[in-house]
């Protein structure tokens, strides 16, 4: 007979596993839950920061050192990947707001569109290429240079930007961004060497399951109030979606046309990784002090967040065995 403790852990197990093995389906279905259970919304929106420390945790927790390594020592693609998605894509968008005369216009929209810019790109990045097929190591190398960076970028273009549509000044929130980063980072670091690297990467389809559960703790805090707004403004709410989903098929675009030169597959993944921004990092930064149209078009954005990796899927699979077909024909040439 199993000793009680494997009992009561054995059930909760298994049911992260299946939850983990569901890939891009259980990440893509997170977004409907969250607007479906707008009470659940209501609950969880306090505890934003918490998701994010832990979903940043788990992130840093499972980076492949000795992948980190191989890739640093080639550092020319990794610095060029870097500087478009922390200097290149806030720029540009920093300029076209100012242009269009949308800071004047409509400030909360503004104000989102710069927070999603200057956002380094979303921890989870890595695990959904490799869903996918694609190469995630190279996306984990860069998402680990941008996001060390980003609380002196996102300072610097808060600062040439923002002016004062933020609540909080730009070295604050360089700070803040700062201090969110290292404590996640030495959280994941105590969990590697409690448990060792082999543990994790074992226990890799439960850490999934749970990881898909604290997407939902923030997608749930972010759209809990979508279904409300969809009913007294749906011309406003639906557009917002419409904008969310053509800035992040833009972003993926440019970067996979950008980049096309190292093969179209590594550059997707690279393009999914530019355009899967890091609101939540920002939202735990500025404390979710942000104006209400700014809050809805973050929410809007979790729409392409989680359903783009299971609608881009297919085309990754192909590309993969694109790639993969002239290697097994070199492999089996005698």
């Amino acid at each position: 007979m199993p000793p009680a403790h494997q009992t009561i852990f054995a059930l909760p197990l298994r049911a992260l596993t299946w939850l983990g093995s569901q890939g891009t389906r259980a990440v893509a279905a997170v977004v409907f839950i969250a607007v479906a259970m707008p009470p659940l919304g209501a609950v969880l929106r306090p505890y934003v920061t918490e998701a994010i420390l832990v979903l940043l945790c788990i992130s840093f927790m499972r980076v492949d050192l000795a992948a980190l390594y191989s890739h640093l020592r080639r550092p020319a693609l990794v610095a060029t990947a870097t500087a478009w998605t922390t200097i290149g894509v806030p720029l540009i968008v920093g300029l076209i707001v100012h242009a269009t005369g949308l800071t004047s216009h409509a400030p909360g929209l503004s104000l989102a569109l710069m927070l999603q810019s200057m956002a380094s790109p979303m921890m989870a990045s890595p695990a959904l290429a490799a869903l996918m097929g694609l190469d995630a190591t190279l996306v984990l190398v860069t998402l680990v240079t941008s996001t060390a960076l980003v609380p002196f970028t996102a300072s610097l273009f808060a600062s040439l930007f923002l002016g004062d549509m933020l609540s909080i000044t730009p070295s604050t929130l360089g700070l803040k961004l700062l201090g969110i980063l290292a404590a996640s980072l030495l959280a994941a670091t105590i969990i590697r060497w409690i448990f060792g690297a082999a543990a994790i990467q074992r226990h890799k389809q439960p850490i999934d399951g749970f990881n898909i559960i604290i997407l939902l703790v923030f997608a749930s805090a972010v759209m809990g109030d979508v279904a409300s707004d969809l009913m007294t403004q749906p011309m406003f709410t639906i557009g917002l979606a419409a904008l969310s989903f053509a800035i992040y098929f833009t972003l993926l675009a440019i970067t996979t046309l950008l980049f096309r030169r190292i093969g179209y597959e590594r550059a997707l993944a690279l393009g999914l990784m530019v355009s899967q921004r890091n609101l939540g990092l920002m939202l735990a930064a500025t404390a979710g002090a942000l104006p209400p149209t700014t809050w809805l078009y973050f929410a809007m954005t979790q729409f392409p967040i989680h359903l783009a990796p299971y609608m881009l899927t297919p085309i990754a699979r192909r590309l993969t065995a694109r790639t993969d077909a002239p290697s097994a024909a070199a492999s089996s040439t005698p």
